[in-house]
């Protein structure tokens, strides 16, 4: 007989739904759905109508054991859409059952959909399972990236105990453009073997699909980040960053200079960095 893992009776169960549309050259948030502690403050407009900056706030301010968040947002045609988070998400240690993320991204025909969180923290003992399915039309574009630090350096505390799934699918009209599982698990051969992540503490990857991407390799493999090893390559129709090092500010830093390339191309847009970013 299976066991069920144990769930802690305090846990959070969050959902977000988000639809946007475009009327008259401007993206608007159509509707929105919450339940539990996961919603958006107003939707922001600081390089015009055009482009919707939305942030997503969990009020709880970290994930435990057992909780389960989920984000769906969705662009229609010709919508743009900017999402981000005021700060680090912070996924803390678990007595034993897993903490879930599941974000769910679908961009319509000529819409773009840009999904910027701030970094995401797993303290020492955390489990956390992480999911992030984008879902394109055939001209749609998506610009997206995560950065998953290792422990809380700056406190002298180290990954130690505990495990991370990560589960990254991009699909254009149906079809599979980026495929990608990771399970890193504390102390285990993927953290420690140069191979894998080499003993560094914090790693990110960026994701652009849309027209014209191949075009960017060369600009992006130009930049470096301030400290960290980094990489660019790319898939048909998708351009991938990488980031291994110590520092999460430095690859946030690096992912913003490649952004900054990245978007102009794919969007027609200078890139227009939320205000949150800079508090």
């Amino acid at each position: 007989m299976d066991v069920a893992e144990p769930v802690d009776v305090r846990s959070w169960r969050a959902e977000l739904a988000l639809m946007y549309e475009q009327r008259g050259g401007r993206t608007v948030l159509a509707q929105r759905r919450h339940e539990g502690p996961l919603v958006v403050q107003k939707p922001l407009y600081p390089e015009g109508d055009a482009v919707c900056h939305t942030i997503l706030v969990h009020p709880p301010g970290g994930i435990a054991g057992g909780d389960e968040l989920h984000v769906d947002a969705q662009a229609g045609v010709s919508a743009h859409v900017l999402l981000t988070t005021p700060a680090a998400g912070k996924w803390y240690r678990s007595t034993g059952a897993w903490a879930q993320q599941r974000v769910v991204l679908a961009a319509a025909a000529k819409a773009c959909l840009e999904w910027l969180p701030q970094e995401t923290i797993l303290f020492d003992g955390a489990r956390a399972n992480i999911e992030t399915h984008v879902d394109l039309a055939d001209d749609a574009s998506f610009i997206g990236w995560d950065i998953l630090c290792l422990g809380r350096a700056g406190s002298g505390e180290r990954f130690a105990h505990g495990e991370c799934r990560m589960h990254t699918r991009v699909m254009r009209a149906g079809k599979p453009l980026w495929f990608e599982r990771a399970l890193i698990a504390a102390g285990g051969l993927f953290c420690t073997s140069p191979a894998g992540l080499g003993g560094h503490t914090v790693f990110g990857t960026l994701l652009a699909a849309g027209a014209r991407v191949d075009e960017l390799v060369s600009v992006c493999r130009s930049e470096r980040a301030a400290v960290g090893a980094t990489g660019v390559t790319r898939v048909p129709g998708v351009i991938i960053a990488r980031y291994l090092g110590d520092s999460s500010e430095a690859a946030r830093m690096y992912f913003q200079r490649l952004w900054k390339h990245i978007r102009p191309s794919l969007t027609g847009r200078d890139a227009h960095e939320p205000r949150i970013w800079k508090t």
